[in-house]
């Protein structure tokens, strides 16, 4: 059900930001969409409940498969959260800034720092869900659940696919190698997507393993 949430509240958020992103000249002041983009922004919040929560309620389950990695999956978790922390926090400060432009701010000074913390919220919304995520959710959480086999393998490999596409997109973004948002970008997240969709559907659906949870406690009572 925490991996259905990150699902809830991340894709809904980008959409709430929308009038902040796509206008340079929202800081100005006027029509300000300034509840609009508090409501992304409690969202993400909740988002970073949720992905935290996966990581916690993982831990003692899989730490029998692999006590460092686990440890790795929620360290991981925890960075990909701090980055969605500081472009929630950049957005709200150019909420603010809108609020006060009233006060006789020059407006091309206030048109660079709004662009200025928009491409910091684009930036860590590369680094952190865009490449933390292959790290963590992709790599590590795919390969303990492979080797576990608490979900089909075939489901784990998702992850184990997914997660270097979006490393590497992620770098080639960072380089400049491919476009940010493109479709290159996008057709690398397409496994990863259904990874995690995945692991919120299965464990409701069928649940773990039996066999796998009593290889694991028998592996963890030795």
């Amino acid at each position: 059900m925490l991996y259905l949430i990150t699902f809830i509240t991340a894709i809904p958020a980008f959409f709430f930001y929308a009038p902040v992103l796509d206008d340079p000249r929202y800081i100005l002041g006027g029509g300000g969409a300034d509840t609009s983009v508090a409501f992304g922004a409690f969202l993400e919040l909740l988002l970073i409940i949720a992905n935290i929560g996966t990581a916690v309620v993982l831990y003692p389950i899989l730490k029998r498969q692999n006590e460092i990695l686990i440890l790795g999956y929620v360290t991981a978790r925890v960075v990909e959260c701090a980055f969605i922390a500081v472009g929630i926090l950049s957005l709200l400060t150019v909420v603010t800034l809108r609020q006060e432009a009233a006060a006789g701010a020059d407006a091309a000074s206030l048109i660079t720092a709004g662009e200025s913390l928009v491409a910091l919220h684009e930036w860590t919304r590369l680094l952190g869900p865009g490449f933390f995520v292959g790290i963590g959710n992709g790599l590590i959480l795919g390969y303990l659940m492979y080797k576990s086999r608490l979900v089909p393998r075939p489901m784990a490999v998702l992850g184990l696919i997914g997660g270097p596409l979006i490393i590497a997109s992620g770098v080639g973004v960072l380089f400049g190698v491919i476009e940010a948002d493109g479709v290159v970008q996008g057709i690398a997240t397409i496994p990863e997507f259904f990874w995690e969709l995945s692991l919120g559907i299965w464990p409701i659906v069928s649940g773990f393993s039996p066999s796998a949870i009593a290889r694991l406690e028998h592996h963890h009572s030795r």
